[in-house]
């Protein structure tokens, strides 16, 4: 297994150096110039006219370091190419660059919303999972009842729901009828934990009930499915309790694709959180990802998309490990 978890580690390079190729280029292409932005903002500023802006728009360019062509300026941003201010300063040297509009280390502003969107993702997962599992499995065990139709209705609505909606009815109807709104200055967990949790329970349950419909009906399918194997069939006529066959024999085995949809849900989840972010008024690395895109701030769009795609790459590790714990029949070469 340590070969293995090695040579994945090694295929993460290639990997992140592709994402960071495309991502780089590709936030290029969004409409509108980043320069022309700054300089409406210091004209409007300034009070000057057009003919002032002018004046500077190469300077500005030249501060910013979009003079020079768009392989130079990847370069100087992976590390392999000197910056006129700061040298080698890149990606290689540990650096996420610095802010187009703020001039300051992106590291020293992305930390602190990293484990905002954490939260918010891992209590997402949490209470989805405590939803889809439960119903998923009741409904698998008593198929083709009142519950097991029940059930199905829940993850057949917890799909069709948007999360944005459910998240502006949440926000809105409340304060009309019953003047009550969700806290949306943000309290930090190390100053009050359960003012903390207070705010961050309502985003996570709509983000954790809409993702939790797909769950509930891979886990109910796959209960299907394993309940009709001959070991299962066994492990009755053995007289085990229902309990012991379905917890000890059928779920380990029927998880194994619900703990894939898990991870290809989690990188959503976390990353994903911008319409939650900037609905509850969450300071996390989603709504300042949509933030950079507002102001084209490239080095915060691509430093992020690399902290985003570097977990993805973690995230699809630790699922595969995770498969051999569920069925020891999975061998890691």
């Amino acid at each position: 297994m340590r070969a293995y978890i090695i040579r994945r580690l090694l295929l993460m390079i290639p990997t992140l150096f592709l994402v960071t190729s495309i991502v780089f280029l590709l936030v290029r292409f969004i409409p509108g110039d980043v320069v022309d932005t700054m300089m409406a903002e210091m004209g409007a500023a300034g009070g000057g006219g057009l003919e002032s802006v002018d004046m500077t728009k190469e300077m500005l360019k030249t501060k910013l370091g979009l003079d020079v062509p768009i392989h130079t300026q990847y370069a100087r941003w992976l590390g392999i190419a000197p910056t006129p201010e700061y040298g080698y300063s890149g990606l290689l040297q540990g650096s996420l660059g610095r802010s187009l509009w703020r001039d300051l280390p992106i590291w020293g502003e992305v930390l602190p919303k990293i484990p905002v969107s954490l939260e918010l993702g891992t209590l997402s997962i949490i209470i989805a999972i405590l939803i889809a599992l439960p119903i998923g499995i009741y409904s698998a065990i008593r198929q083709d009842t009142i519950g097991d139709y029940s059930g199905r209705t829940v993850a057949i609505l917890a799909i069709s729901l948007p999360g944005f909606w459910l998240a502006t009815i949440v926000m809105v109807y409340p304060a009309i009828w019953w003047q009550w709104m969700p806290s949306i200055v943000y309290i930090s967990i190390t100053e009050d934990l359960l003012g903390n949790l207070r705010q961050f329970i309502l985003p996570a349950f709509i983000m954790g009930m809409v993702s939790s419909g797909t769950k509930m009906r891979m886990t109910r399918t796959m209960m299907l499915e394993v309940l009709r194997q001959d070991y299962i069939r066994t492990a009755w006529s053995k007289g085990l309790t229902e309990r012991t066959v379905i917890m000890r024999h059928a779920l380990k085995n029927a998880l194994i694709p619900v703990v894939t949809i898990i991870g290809l849900q989690v990188p959503i989840l976390i990353g994903g959180s911008v319409i939650m972010e900037s609905i509850f008024n969450l300071p996390g690395i989603g709504r300042y990802m949509l933030q950079a895109i507002q102001t084209r701030d490239y080095p915060v769009i691509s430093a992020i998309n690399v902290i985003l795609a570097s977990f993805v790459l973690i995230i699809n590790l630790v699922v595969d490990l995770t498969y051999g714990w569920l069925d020891p029949r999975v061998q890691y070469r």
